[in-house]
């Protein structure tokens, strides 16, 4: 399990450019990968790339981007709030698009931060219509949903 998280995790750096500088999923990647290390030696092992180690990595994944944008948020305006160095715009776009906008929304919702700007927003909005219309294409391709 620890392979494969570490893998999908560590191979996105290397393929996103953008992802390596940004401090908040370098944080959730090794979460994820330490989770994934104690889950292991405590409670069971599964092999290299199962389906029950991907629908694992899913699970966990989804629960911890979430933090870790809301996170993200929450530090972006406390930094607007006291005028310091800001979050760039495309990194918070990233961790919504890697899965968490739940957390981007309850971020936008609570802290009521970047929930004004348009230009923002429209970007926000695409993220999940994108992974909804993936996920519906994907159920499709798999014979699960039909239309």
């Amino acid at each position: 399990m620890v392979l494969t998280f570490s893998v999908i995790l560590f191979g996105a750096l290397l393929v996103l450019r953008s992802l390596q500088k940004n401090v908040f999923y370098i944080l959730h990647s090794c979460t994820m990968v330490l989770l994934a290390y104690w889950v292991e030696t405590h409670y069971f092992r599964t092999s290299v790339f199962t389906f029950k180690t991907l629908l694992l990595f899913l699970a966990v994944h989804f629960i911890f981007i979430n933090i870790f944008t809301f996170c993200a948020y929450w530090k972006d305006k406390r930094a607007a709030i006291n005028g310091q160095w800001r979050i760039p715009e495309k990194d918070l776009h990233m961790l919504e698009l890697l899965g968490g906008w739940t957390g981007a929304l309850l971020g936008q919702k609570i802290l009521h931060h970047k929930n004004r700007k348009k230009s923002y927003q429209f970007v926000f909005w695409l993220v999940p219509i994108f992974q909804i219309l993936f996920v519906i294409i994907a159920l499709q391709y798999l014979g699960v949903f039909h239309i």
